[in-house]
């Protein structure tokens, strides 16, 4: 019988936080509230967007579409997270578990990307306003989404192709909350050299790439910004990327930590602990960060809230 054969009729269990049964509904309750902020804040900024005309720009464009990413990539993995804190069964088929780890590992992937071309974004507003609408034309920002979600699933793709051939006969527990690609290649029988090289060079040139066009933007925005004569003016210019960087520290610092360094020594508590930040907080802050710093979002909402609540 060949490995896929094999593989067919895998069944996997996921630990989680197994670890400390005594957390297990108290973990539960916060990450069903985390998710449900998630869902309304990337929801609403979704919604925000696309019914307030003077939100039809490339800035909001793009964080549109970060927004549907977040609450995609928090609906893959979340609600899973939360039957296995509240059942006993914790257990997922294998097609199941694929399934997961290749649309989180897709929505991961263009997210980093999406930070990029936000960047760049950024950068061409701050650097020429007056052309801003012009040089970021819909065209263009339309192709720069389209590569984020092809390149997306194009290298999720090619490690899914390697996970499908792998043997996962024998041990079928895995010590992670989700299916993840090292926790999924720690339980094959197979030889995962080959997976482990070909998912430390996909991290580390998605990680080097999409940095370099960050760090080279800003580098830019800097000069730009020091270069404006009033002070006001160059608070408001930091004020516009103060959001952004926020939102890529916390996602990069993350991805950086554990997919960029060969033969890490993290513990699997650190990696499950790390994990939770780009999975389940990074979807739920990106939403508030990007709102609580925004004067015309945050107007917009609560305009948004009195059309649809009626006055007593």
């Amino acid at each position: 019988m060949t490995a896929r054969n094999l593989s067919v009729e895998t069944v996997f269990v996921l630990l989680g936080f197994t670890d400390y049964p005594e957390l297990q509904i108290p973990l539960c309750l916060v990450f069903l509230i985390m998710y449900i902020i998630t869902v309304l804040g990337n929801l609403g900024m979704l919604a925000i967007i696309k019914i307030n005309p003077r939100f039809h720009t490339p800035m909001y464009f793009f964080l549109s579409h970060l927004s549907f990413v977040d609450f995609c990539y928090s609906s893959i993995v979340t609600p899973k997270l939360l039957e296995n804190l509240a059942m006993a069964n914790k257990s997922i088929s294998y097609s199941s578990c694929m399934l997961q780890f290749f649309l989180s590992c897709t929505a991961v992937v263009t997210e980093s990307f999406l930070l990029a071309v936000m960047a760049y974004d950024r950068f061409v507003a701050i650097r020429n306003p007056l052309m801003y609408t012009v040089a970021m034309s819909q065209r263009l920002c339309a192709l720069l989404v389209a590569g984020s979600y092809l390149w997306g699933m194009f290298g999720p793709l090619v490690l899914l192709c390697y996970a499908l051939q792998l043997n996962f006969s024998g041990c079928h527990v895995i010590n992670h909350f989700f299916c993840e690609y090292t926790a999924l290649l720690a339980v094959s029988s197979s030889d995962v050299h080959i997976p482990h090289l070909l998912l430390f060079g996909f991290a580390t040139f998605n990680e080097v790439s999409t940095l370099l066009i960050i760090l080279t933007s800003y580098v830019f925005i800097f000069v730009t910004v020091l270069n404006i004569p009033f002070a006001s003016g160059r608070r408001k210019a930091f004020s516009t990327c103060a959001s952004h960087l926020t939102a890529i520290t916390i996602f990069h610092g993350t991805i950086l930590s554990l997919y960029c360094v060969p033969n890490s020594k993290n513990s699997q508590q650190t990696i499950k602990v790390a994990s939770i930040f780009y999975t389940v907080v990074n979807p739920m802050l990106n939403p508030l960060i990007y709102s609580l710093r925004n004067k015309d979002v945050k107007d917009a909402f609560w305009k948004f809230i009195d059309t649809k609540v009626p006055s007593p």
